[in-house]
């Protein structure tokens, strides 16, 4: 194909998750490229990734989800690619609904289209706690910029070029997924969703869990609220 497609999958101590999820996504779309992008983990993930010969960044420093996924788009702009896909290295995200959030970019419906569990509601739909925060978040952005996105916290994300590039320099390093989605949309570019079905975790644990939930809320919400203010104030002035 023409279109130069390519998929970052971050990777942080996911030795039981990725080589399934690497050859899920080979054997289901061959003809999209991919990198993993090991995030310093402290487990086997980068042994396994060499001996199976898969391309991957092995960052020297743990950078968080944001900063190796920003490495990801700086790769990315660096190669060429028209459009670029963020898909966790934990199973949760299906290969088989790629092109289900990559077609809306390619035909200039979106610039960032997102996979999302809750438009169809069908598959895993997370803890009921974690969609309370979803929904939360989801009016929060809303409120901020007058974007209505449903499953704000899904990493399962496709962006065109113009979009790549702009995250390639700005990009939020903590749990960015929701900040990406301010960020893009009082940018002016276009968000939007396409359906998808998810699964639970296939191993590992992840890194929201117990009171890291109520604390990533916390810090999530004061960061989009802060976003919104600085962002406003640099399209407003000289900067």
């Amino acid at each position: 194909m023409d279109t130069k497609i390519l998929v970052l999958i971050p990777c942080y101590n996911e030795e039981e998750n990725i080589v399934s999820t690497v050859e899920r996504l080979k054997s289901t779309c061959p003809q999209v490229d991919f990198l993993v992008i090991n995030d310093c983990s402290t487990d086997h993930s980068a042994d396994i990734l060499r001996a199976h010969h898969y391309p991957f960044l092995d960052l020297p420093v743990n950078l968080g989800i944001g900063g190796g996924v920003q490495c990801g788009y700086q790769y990315a702009v660096h190669n060429g690619y028209d459009v670029t896909i963020q898909m966790d290295g934990d199973g949760q995200h299906d290969p088989a609904y790629l092109m289900e959030v990559v077609q809306p970019v390619l035909d200039g419906t979106y610039d960032m289209c997102i996979g999302s569990r809750f438009i169809k509601k069908e598959g895993f739909q997370t803890s009921f706690m974690r969609r309370v925060g979803i929904r939360f978040l989801s009016w929060l952005i809303h409120l901020l910029c007058g974007k209505r996105v449903l499953d704000v916290t899904s990493g399962f994300r496709a962006c065109n070029a113009r979009m790549t590039a702009y995250f390639a320099r700005h990009y939020a390093i903590d749990y960015p997924e929701p900040e990406a989605i301010l960020a893009a949309s009082l940018a002016g570019f276009s968000v939007g969703e396409a359906p998808v079905i998810m699964r639970e975790r296939q191993g590992g644990v992840s890194s929201i869990h117990s009171f890291k939930s109520a604390y990533y809320m916390i810090k999530v919400s004061l960061a989009l609220i802060i976003d919104r203010f600085s962002i406003h104030k640099v399209k407003g002035g000289k900067a």
